[in-house]
């Protein structure tokens, strides 16, 4: 499955070590830099639209329940623990994404997040778990996102009242979204469409 270009903010963690870091911006871990390898073309999502995803977030992410489906580096993931949620669930179908979001965790000394390779779909297909918040940036060029976002309204793995981060190309336009669904905000930066809605609990009667 293809891969999102990579973006000119991430860094080489040295001159021959052939790996890429990622910055934690902001919680208990803030400023902490996770070296992770170029595998899959994975690209954190950037540091200004984490910043502002996070501030459109600080109300509801401590104690939170997260599920970030196609983790690849897992930044959305760390960046939400690192600020207080309970407990993330990274899914991945690359093993070497996976291997690395463990090993992250592990330098980190963290208990609440646990990783899954998994192809997305086959994971939305299995016992389902409600999350309160769940981030979801697909590969851009597999226009996975509204198909995702069904499934995971359908089987209910966004508890009524949740909230879903949603990733994509700026020139794809707003997300389509699944009926019930209200979407907050929407912002671009560059070649990135960022989106923040929420999963409406049905009015009462």
């Amino acid at each position: 499955m293809p891969r999102k270009k990579e973006k000119p903010e991430i860094r080489r963690a040295g001159p021959s070590s052939g790996r890429l870091l990622l910055r934690i911006i902001g919680g208990e871990w803030r400023g902490r830099k996770i070296r992770f390898p170029p595998v899959g073309a994975i690209r954190p999502t950037p540091d200004r639209v984490r910043e502002t995803v996070f501030n459109w977030l600080q109300s509801d992410i401590a104690g939170s329940r997260c599920l970030d489906l196609f983790a690849g580096s897992g930044a959305l993931g760390l960046e939400a623990l690192s600020r207080g949620a309970a407990r993330v669930v990274f899914v991945d179908v690359d093993p070497a994404a996976t291997r690395h979001v463990v090993a992250a965790l592990g330098e980190l000394g963290c208990d609440r997040g646990e990783a899954v390779c998994a192809d997305a779909g086959r994971y939305l297909a299995g016992p389902v778990e409600p999350f309160d918040i769940v981030f979801l940036d697909p590969p851009y060029a597999a226009h996975a996102l509204a198909e995702a976002c069904r499934r995971i309204d359908e089987r209910g793995w966004l508890r009524r009242g949740g909230l879903a981060y949603l990733e994509d190309a700026a020139t794809a336009g707003p997300p389509a979204l699944p009926p019930g669904w209200t979407l907050l905000r929407s912002k671009r930066a560059g070649e990135v469409g960022y989106h923040l809605a929420r999963r409406d609990t049905p009015p009462a009667g």
